[in-house]
């Protein structure tokens, strides 16, 4: 199943701890930049921002991910950290083919059909996680921020259903879809059409 809460689309509002826990994860952050800096000359934030965030978030991995992708994340979260005091994390990254089958199978059974099912995990020939270019995302303000900013990087949320789903796609921004089974070409081009007249209206 999903680390998420996948009855529920929308992100919650903060916790009241969140605001603790990211100040005193950037305290700390500051304090191991000395070593930082000795450790990995001229990457200073970039290292010691990795270390208070594995200390902030031990059981995360950013194992598996395309190089690519896991240093536009890195770049995003250094950026994140430093610049707005926003604690990103990662609850799910990199998936192998079995994981994501298993992950798949639960939430057609969940749902109770393969159409349901692939609206919350698609199946391992298709899911970005696999390819290693996808990543769900902690906590929701983080997300917000990753929202915002996130292009920057080439990193984008990509399904309506889904406010912790991010994937990196150098490319450019791609079309948002309402969830992760859209197949239907009418709504894939609809999709990108709105797209299309959010970007002409932003360059206006």
């Amino acid at each position: 199943m999903h680390e998420h809460d996948t009855e529920r689309a929308a992100a919650e509002p903060p916790r009241r701890r969140d605001p603790v826990y990211a100040a005193a994860t950037r305290m700390l952050a500051f304090a191991l930049a000395p070593a930082a800096a000795l450790a990995t000359p001229g990457r200073a934030r970039q290292t010691a921002c990795r270390w208070a965030l594995a200390a902030r978030f031990p059981a995360e991995s950013l194992d598996g991910l395309r190089p690519d992708a896991r240093a536009a994340f890195e770049a995003a979260r250094t950026r994140a950290l430093w610049e707005h005091g926003v604690l990103l994390g990662l609850t799910s990254g990199y998936r192998d083919r079995d994981t994501q089958t298993a992950l798949y199978l639960a939430e057609v059974r969940r749902c109770g059909s393969v159409a349901e099912g692939r609206r919350w995990a698609l199946p391992p020939e298709e899911s970005r996680h696999v390819a290693g270019t996808a990543i769900d995302v902690r906590p929701t303000e983080g997300a917000r921020w990753l929202e915002r900013h996130g292009a920057l990087h080439s990193l984008y949320r990509v399904y309506d259903n889904e406010w912790w789903h991010f994937e990196y796609r150098p490319g450019g921004r791609p079309p948002r879809l309402p969830h992760p089974g859209v197949r239907d070409r009418r709504l894939l081009r609809l999709a990108e059409s709105v797209t299309h007249l959010d970007l002409t209206c932003s360059a206006a």
